[in-house]
């Protein structure tokens, strides 16, 4: 029995050891992570592990509700049911292989396959070595009888070629000389023709030019525009896809049992829909539908309003205070997820609302970011604050506050170098850029935007916790939503952390970058 090359869920799940070791029922004990029990945070580096002055806050550990006793109890037993279940499965197979290799062993004792096809014969006594090569040896064959030569006989002597017969050769008769000249024939001399004077030639006018009538082209129906709710199920269609199509298949001619709902249950959650969620949906399904056929579109109906419920208080859209001249947007984020694009693209929307728009290139690690934040401004009309390449990005963040103050501008768009959560030195560094922002404008920056890949999964759920305790972000931009089947991790991160969610985007445009709205998003990802 060969090892899983791909790991489950179950395994991630349980922590279990290599994908490749075949589980033995007595052996497999996993180990599972209680739901009301949360990982201590570990202190930063060259701190103690009180990690007293570090920036991360210590999660407590809480005491669970009823509710969640109750649901860790259901999980306890839904272990043990699946360890039952895998010690069965896994003491079946032992049984097939060992029937398996006594077929083999009385196929070997009854003999091969010609045998049994051609009569099943036992074989053969063995003979000695000396008669078994007489046996082998097949009998000399018969001496040929040599045939009688005869003699030879001289042949004939050729007979004598015949005597051509005379030929008669006819005489022609003879023709008699030509004469040596011939006298010249007289020539007719004619009279000479009169000639006819040429006819008159008419003269014919210049042709008239006349310029082509030009056809009137009807101008080209304008292409009908693609709404945003069809962009939003276009760009969640590889979520949605794989959602639907793991639903189908649990659905297909099957009753609601306990086996069933423990499959839609392993769905929801590889759909990085949280456990939480998917939980919900399968306590919801149950209930009333017990031992009952249910349609995949019926599943899906409840899956969308469950998600419509977690994702509704968490969209909000982005608000921008007049009275703060400038509010300072500040956008953070791991690398590769959009930053300065989504800075752009929010630049051309507040443009278009009226409102006056100063971008900083805080990024100063990255000269093509610099670049494409300039051809931003150009498009927007937005001017630039830009440093040379490795300049402090805290002072041109300070350098950029002063001037929107000076010109009056209504908000600030500060970009910033993208950084990997566990690094504590760029964090460190992020961290400096608010407190200098601070410095100037005490309650700034108003507004932290973190952007996420959704391409990421679950790794975005640590993401949020790292920016939220380092540069308090107040919102959050999912981008990327339509390259990736993990769209679903929006609703974990709602259910986790809470925070607003502004925009979304599922293409390169402008126009792919729209305020969120739970509804739609939770229809599109359920395929309705």
């Amino acid at each position: 029995m060969g090892g899983n090359t791909k790991p489950g869920f179950f395994r991630r799940l349980f922590g279990g050891g290599s994908d490749t070791a075949p589980i033995e029922p007595e052996t497999f004990q996993p180990t599972v992570p209680h739901l009301g029990e949360e990982k201590p945070a570990e202190a930063e580096p060259g701190k103690g592990e009180d990690g007293k002055g570090s920036s991360l806050a210590i999660r407590q550990r809480i005491e669970l509700s009823p509710r969640e006793k109750k649901r860790e109890e259901k999980l306890a037993r839904r272990r043990e049911k699946l360890i039952r279940k895998i010690k069965k499965r896994a003491a079946k197979a032992a049984e097939k292989r060992e029937r398996r290799m006594s077929r083999e062993e009385a196929r070997r004792r009854e003999g091969g396959f010609l045998a049994r096809l051609f009569g099943g014969k036992a074989a053969p006594e063995a003979l000695p070595p000396a008669e078994r090569r007489e046996a082998l040896q097949p009998p000399a064959p018969a001496p040929k009888p040599i045939p009688e030569i005869p003699e030879p006989v001289a042949p004939p002597p050729p007979p004598a070629p015949p005597t051509p017969a005379p030929v008669e050769v006819e005489r022609l008769p003879q023709v008699p000389p030509l004469p040596e000249e011939v006298p010249p024939a007289e020539e007719e001399v004619l009279p000479p023709e009169e000639i006819a004077p040429p006819p008159a030639v008419e003269e014919i006018p210049p042709p008239v030019i006349v310029p082509p009538v030009e056809e009137e082209v009807p101008p080209a129906p304008p292409a009908e525009k693609v709404s945003w709710v069809q962009r939003l199920r276009q760009g969640l269609g590889r979520s949605s896809s794989a959602l639907t199509e793991g639903i189908s298949g649990v659905f297909l001619k099957r009753k609601l049992d306990e086996d069933t709902l423990q499959d839609l249950e392993d769905i929801l959650i590889q759909s990085d829909l949280g456990v939480e969620t998917a939980m919900t949906i399968t306590e919801r399904l149950a209930d009333g539908r017990y031992d009952k056929e249910v349609s995949d579109e019926e599943v899906r109906g409840i899956l969308a309003e469950e998600v419509e419920k977690v994702l509704a208080p968490v969209a909000e859209p982005l608000s921008v205070d007049p009275a703060k001249k400038p509010h300072v947007i500040l956008v953070v984020g791991v690398n590769g997820t959009g930053k300065t694009t989504t800075i752009g693209k929010l630049a051309q929307k507040l443009s278009d609302e009226g409102r006056s728009v100063m971008l900083a290139a805080g990024d100063t690690f990255r000269a093509a970011a610099i670049e494409q934040l300039k051809i931003w401004g150009e498009r927007t009309g937005a001017p630039v604050i830009a440093r040379e390449t490795g300049a402090d990005a805290a002072g041109l963040a300070f350098d950029a506050l002063t001037e929107a103050k000076a010109s009056g501008t209504d908000v600030l768009l500060i970009d910033t170098a993208g950084r990997l959560q566990n690094k504590a030195e760029l964090m460190a560094e992020l961290e400096k850029v608010v407190r200098v922002i601070k410095k100037q404008e005490p309650d700034a920056p108003h507004t932290v935007l973190l952007t996420l890949d959704a391409t990421t999964g679950q790794n975005a759920l640590n993401q949020v916790e790292i920016f939220r305790q380092t540069a308090g972000v107040t919102g959050l931009v999912m981008t990327k939503l339509d390259g990736t089947a993990r769209g679903g991790i929006l609703v974990a991160i709602a259910a986790k952390h809470g925070l607003p969610v502004h925009f979304i985007g599922v293409g390169e445009s402008v126009e792919d970058l729209e305020p969120f709205n739970a509804a739609d998003f939770a229809r599109a990802i359920a395929g309705l």
